[in-house]
């Protein structure tokens, strides 16, 4: 039975399926290296190389067919983009933001600390005016929150967001670990 189902009328299907699930664990498994994941990582690369070889093997002795070129193609598509919505609903990461302000930057430290995020305020120059450069680290899910605090502060605000690898001490909000929190509902 599991022969029948590499023959040509599954085929094409399956090879979509199967390119969806390799390419959105390759995907995942790079964020999860780039973001220092060891464990995780390998675990991921064996089961995308895996389903790799199985859909190459039956592509090179079985799918002679524009279709199972195409089932190939659309799947590698597909599973880059349903890779890169689980990766943003997951919202791992560390974001260091950066915001530059001709506001008295303070006042924005000040909102940021009620909200239970550590910021700190330094002077800079601009091209022209002095500005208050206000920096804090923030995880990628409270993100909403801090560039909605942004922008009610000064919508004119000109902020930076850099990815963080690791942290050490700081003032961070407290975790309330819950896994289902992590699949949030969009930016």
């Amino acid at each position: 039975m599991f022969e029948t189902l590499f023959e040509y009328p599954y085929l094409p299907f399956l090879i979509f399926v199967a390119r969806i699930c390799d390419v959105t664990i390759g995907t995942l498994r790079i964020i999860f290296v780039s973001k220092g994941m060891k464990t995780v990582a390998p675990f991921l690369g064996f089961f995308e190389v895996l389903i790799w070889i199985v859909v190459i093997s039956q592509i090179l002795t079985k799918a002679n067919d524009w279709i199972c070129y195409i089932a190939y193609a659309s799947g590698y598509a597909t599973g880059n983009y349903i890779g890169m919505i689980i990766e943003e609903r997951l919202a791992m990461g560390i974001y260091l933001v950066r915001v530059f302000t001709l506001n008295n930057g303070n006042d924005l430290v000040k909102i940021l600390n009620k909200k239970n995020f550590g910021a700190t305020c330094l002077k800079g120059r601009g091209v022209t005016a002095e500005v208050d450069v206000v920096e804090t680290v923030v995880s990628r899910k409270n993100m909403v929150v801090v560039e909605s605090a942004i922008n009610e502060f000064d919508p004119e605000a000109f902020f930076v967001i850099e990815d963080v690898r690791s942290t050490q001490k700081g003032i961070f909000p407290s975790k309330n670990f819950s896994l289902l929190r992590r699949w949030r509902l969009g930016k």
